[in-house]
C-alpha cells in the first residue's frame, strides 16, 4: 500500500485532538515529522505521539523530509506565508480554516496551488457532515426548488476563548465571524452554489468583550480585546438570492450555544442541524425530521478525504477555490461593519 508522508506544522490543540490521531487512525498515512516555533512543543507533541522527527522551522523540515503533504495549525495570520511555502516545496496543502487574513492571501494560495498543480484545502469540517451531504444532493436533484435565502448563526452566550490568541486582531483577523461563523457561511454557500455577489453590508459590536473579563470558556484581558464579538450581516446576490448572518463569542441570550443553517427554496425549507425538511404535498404541509441519522466524526471524513484525494482516490470536498470565495465573503462583511457602508460589487 502507497502510503502517504504527512508532515504538522503547528503542535497545539487541534493538531493534538484532531489531525494526529485522525492521520494515525489511517493505514495509508505516515506522519513524517512536526514542527513548532517552540522546539519544546514540538518535541513534546513528537514524543507523546511516537513522531520521529522534530523541528523548530517548518523551512527545515519541509527541506529535509520532503513531504507529500503538510497539515497547517498556526494562528490565522501565519496560514498564507506558511501556505506559500509548502506548496513551493512540492506538498499538497491542508490549512486549517479560514484560509488566511485578507481575501488577497487566499487568492494567492490558490493561484500557487494551481501553478504547481497541487491540491489545497481547508478545515471547513462541518461540510463534511451527512446532513449537509443529505441536503445538498436534495438541492441538486430539485426536490427543493429555486433557493432563494438562507440563515445561518452560531452564537455563544458568553464563549469568548480564553486562551491562544482569539481575541487578537492582529493574528486571527477577527472574531466570531472569521473563527465559527465562518463554519457557518461555508456551508450554505457549499449549498448555495456559490452565486455571484452583489453587495454586502454588516454591522458589529465589541461591547462585551470590552467589558466583560470571564465566561464559559475562559477569562480574557478586555484591555486587549481587538476583536468583534458579535457580527450580524446581509448579503446579496446576482442572481437575487440572499443570505443572512448572525454570530458571536457572547450574547445575552439564554442558551449556551445555538448554530443553525435554514435554506428556504419554491418546493421545501430546510433546517441543517438538526436536519429537517418542511413541505407541501397534495394540498398538505409536512414537517420530516431524521433522528436516525448516522453522526459521523466530522474532522475524521474531512482528513480522509484530503489523503484520499492525495492519493488519487477522491475529489477534494473544500476546494481552493471555495476557500478564497469564502475570505472574499468574510472580508467584505469586515469591510463594511467597519466602515458603517455597505460594499458594492456592481
Amino acid at each position: 500500500m502507497k502510503k502517504l508522508r504527512m508532515a504538522i506544522i503547528g503542535s497545539g490543540q487541534i493538531a493534538q485532538v484532531t489531525h494526529i490521531p485522525n492521520y494515525q487512525s489511517m493505514d495509508e498515512v505516515e506522519i513524517a515529522g512536526i514542527c513548532d516555533t517552540r522546539l519544546e512543543a514540538a518535541r513534546s507533541a513528537a514524543d507523546k505521539f511516537h513522531i520521529a522527527n522534530y523541528y523548530d522551522s517548518h523551512k527545515k523540515m519541509l527541506e529535509e523530509l520532503k513531504p507529500d503533504a503538510v497539515t497547517i495549525c498556526v494562528p490565522n495570520k501565519f496560514h498564507s506565508s506558511i501556505t506559500l511555502d509548502a506548496l513551493e516545496s512540492g506538498c499538497h496543502v491542508f490549512c486549517e480554516k479560514p484560509p488566511a487574513i485578507t481575501t488577497e492571501e487566499a487568492e494567492a494560495m490558490e493561484k500557487k496551488a494551481e501553478e504547481k498543480g497541487l491540491l489545497l484545502s481547508y478545515g471547513f469540517h462541518f461540510r463534511a457532515s451527512e446532513h449537509v451531504a443529505f441536503l445538498k444532493k436534495a438541492i441538486d436533484d430539485g426536490k427543493m426548488g429555486e433557493i432563494y435565502h438562507a440563515e445561518v448563526k452560531w452564537h455563544r452566550r458568553r464563549g469568548i476563548p480564553g486562551w491562544g490568541c482569539f481575541t487578537n486582531k492582529a493574528i486571527q483577523g477577527g472574531g466570531p465571524l472569521i473563527d465559527i461563523g465562518a463554519h457557518m457561511l461555508d456551508s450554505a454557500l457549499y449549498l448555495m452554489d456559490y452565486p455571484e455577489i452583489s453587495y454586502v453590508c454588516a454591522t458589529y459590536s465589541d461591547r462585551i468583550g470590552k467589558t466583560s473579563k470571564a465566561g464559559l470558556m475562559g477569562s480574557w484581558d478586555p484591555d486587549k480585546f481587538t476583536v468583534e464579538d458579535s457580527l450580524f450581516g446581509f448579503i446579496r446576490f446576482k442572481n437575487g438570492t440572499s443570505l443572512e448572518l448572525q454570530t458571536s463569542f457572547a450574547i445575552n441570550q439564554k442558551e449556551r450555544d445555538t448554530r443553525s443553517i435554514r435554506i428556504f427554496g419554491s418546493c421545501q425549507g430546510a433546517s441543517v442541524f438538526p436536519l429537517e425538511i418542511w413541505g407541501e404535498e397534495n394540498g398538505q404541509l409536512y414537517d420530516r425530521e431524521y433522528p436516525f441519522m448516522e453522526m459521523r466524526d466530522w474532522h475524521m471524513d474531512l482528513d480522509r478525504n484530503f489523503v484520499q484525494a492525495c492519493l488519487g482516490e477522491a475529489d477534494l470536498l473544500v476546494t481552493a477555490e471555495q476557500g478564497s470565495y469564502i475570505q472574499k465573503v468574510i472580508g467584505m462583511l469586515y469591510q463594511s461593519a467597519e466602515t458603517g457602508k455597505p460594499v458594492i460589487l456592481e
